[in-house]
C-alpha cells in the first residue's frame, strides 16, 4: 500500500509541475530508461527526490509494521551489509569493472542482491536523510556516498546544494573521519527501484533508521560484516569506551559481550585505547563483502 501511495504521488507531482516546465532532467530520463517508465521508476523518483519525506513516513509506520508483519519481510526490501573499515576502503579503491549477480550467501535477503561497479568509480556524497529528519542530528550531515550512474547524476541534479562528487582520496578521507566518530560503514541495497547496491552509508546509532529498526523493533535490516569482535582479557581495563560506542548494544556497560548482536563493524576496535579488541572472521556471521575476492570469482 505504501509503495502504491508513493507511486501515485510521484505521478501527480510529475504531471502538475514536471521538473523543468515540461522537460525532465537528463538524469531522470536516464533512470527511467534503466527502470522503464512504470511503477518502479515512479517509486525510485519519489525515494531519491524526497528521501527525507519517505523516511518520515516509514518512521511513523515502523512501530505498527513491526507488530503486524513478519519483521524479516520488512528487511527483504531494504537492508544493508556492514563493512569493516578495510572492506569499505577496498570498495572505494575498486580499479576495474565489477558485476556480481549472485550474492545470496553474502547478503541473506531474496531481493536486491546485485553489485555493479564501473571503473572509474563514480561517487557522490550527499546529505544523510536520517540525520536530516533527526531532532538532534549528528554532524557532519554529508556522509552518504551514492555510487554509480545514473543515481549519482540524479542526486547531483536534484540536490545540487547538498551534494558533490568526490575523488577517490576524498572518499577515503571521509571514511576515516566518520569511522573515528563511531559511524558504521554499510552497503545498502533496496529492491523495487534499485535491484542492487547503490549507496554506502556511514551510519550513527543516534540517527540511523536502519540501526534503530534493528535495535528497537527487531527488524533485521543490517547484516553482519562476517566478522565478530574479540576482546582480550589480558589487555582490557574495563574502561567502558567500547560499550558506549557499540552501535548494536553488543557490549553492555559491565562489559558482558553478546556475540549474536555483534555486526562486526569495528567501531569498538577504533575506540579501544588499549588495543584489546580485534575483528575475527566468524563463519556463523556469513561471508564478508570483500570486493576483491568476490570479483576474482566472477
Amino acid at each position: 500500500m505504501i509503495y502504491l501511495m508513493i507511486a501515485l504521488t510521484s505521478i501527480i507531482i510529475l504531471i502538475i509541475s514536471g521538473e523543468r516546465g515540461l522537460r525532465l532532467r537528463p538524469s531522470t530520463l536516464a533512470s527511467a530508461r534503466e527502470k522503464g517508465f512504470g511503477f518502479r521508476f515512479l517509486y525510485l523518483y519519489f525515494y531519491m527526490r524526497w528521501t527525507s519525506v519517505y523516511l518520515r513516513i516509514v518512521r511513523a509506520l515502523l512501530p505498527w509494521l513491526a507488530r503486524v508483519k513478519d519483521v524479516h519481510h520488512l528487511a527483504d526490501g531494504y537492508h544493508a551489509k556492514v563493512l569493516s573499515p578495510e572492506l569499505a576502503k577496498k570498495l572505494i579503491l575498486t580499479d576495474k569493472h565489477v558485476h556480481i549477480h549472485d550474492l545470496e550467501q553474502i547478503i541473506p535477503y531474496p531481493a536486491a542482491r546485485q553489485l555493479v561497479l564501473d571503473h572509474p568509480l563514480d561517487i557522490v556524497v550527499t546529505e544523510c536523510p536520517c540525520r536530516k529528519i533527526s531532532p538532534h542530528p549528528c554532524s557532519p550531515s554529508k556522509v552518504c556516498m551514492v555510487v554509480g550512474k545514473p543515481f549519482t547524476d540524479f542526486v547531483l541534479e536534484h540536490h545540487p546544494d547538498t551534494s558533490k562528487r568526490l575523488s577517490q582520496q576524498e572518499a577515503l578521507d571521509l571514511l576515516a573521519e566518520v569511522h573515528q566518530q563511531g559511524c558504521v560503514h554499510s552497503a545498502y541495497f533496496k529492491d523495487i527501484c534499485f535491484d542492487r547496491f547503490y549507496v554506502m552509508c556511514n551510519c550513527c546509532k543516534c540517527c540511523c533508521m536502519g540501526i534503530k529498526a534493528m535495535n528497537q523493533y527487531g527488524v533485521p535490516a543490517v547484516a553482519s560484516s562476517g566478522y565478530t569482535a574479540r576482546i582480550s582479557e589480558e589487555l582490557c581495563v574495563h574502561c567502558g569506551n567500547c560499550s558506549e560506542a557499540c552501535p548494536f548494544a553488543a557490549i553492555s556497560p559491565n562489559r558482558t559481550f553478546d556475540p549474536d548482536k555483534c555486526m562486526g563493524c569495528g567501531v569498538c576496535v577504533t575506540k579501544c585505547k588499549r588495543g584489546a579488541i580485534s575483528l575475527e572472521l566468524d563463519a556463523s556471521k556469513g561471508i564478508p563483502l570483500d570486493i576483491y575476492k568476490l570479483s576474482s570469482l566472477n
